[in-house]
């Protein structure tokens, strides 16, 4: 689990069961992240109702600080927890593409041969 996860709600009320399920979606994307990036990885989420009198908006927007770069995330749909699980998946993606970056050490020599192999196909 993310040890420092941050949940602010503009114009409207963060009730338990919002708060629950953004730890659990939000908690869990801690296996994505490099193990010597867990300890500094702070998360900001910022959740915002927009009452426009055509439509009802909820706004998911989560910040990733991460040790070489900060990740951002946004999506505005009309669930806020349909927002949430967009948002999750979104960074979830994101943060794999981070941890595939940052890990290994040979990534460049792996991108350069892939790239290659692709030039003598074609």
């Amino acid at each position: 689990m993310i040890n420092r996860l941050e949940i602010i709600s503009v114009h409207s009320n963060l009730d338990k069961n919002l708060e629950k399920y953004v730890n659990k979606k939000i908690g869990q994307l801690d296996r994505y992240v490099p193990r010597s990036s867990r300890e500094s990885l702070h998360v900001t989420v910022r959740l915002k109702d927009s009452k426009a009198k055509d439509k009802n908006n909820c706004t998911c927007e989560i910040v990733m600080r991460l040790p070489h770069e900060n990740v951002e995330v946004r999506e505005s749909t009309i669930n806020m927890y349909a927002a949430i699980d967009i948002v999750e998946a979104k960074l979830r993606q994101q943060l794999i593409r981070y941890k595939e970056l940052h890990t290994d050490p040979k990534f460049y020599r792996r991108l350069v041969s892939r790239v290659a192999r692709k030039s003598k196909v074609a």
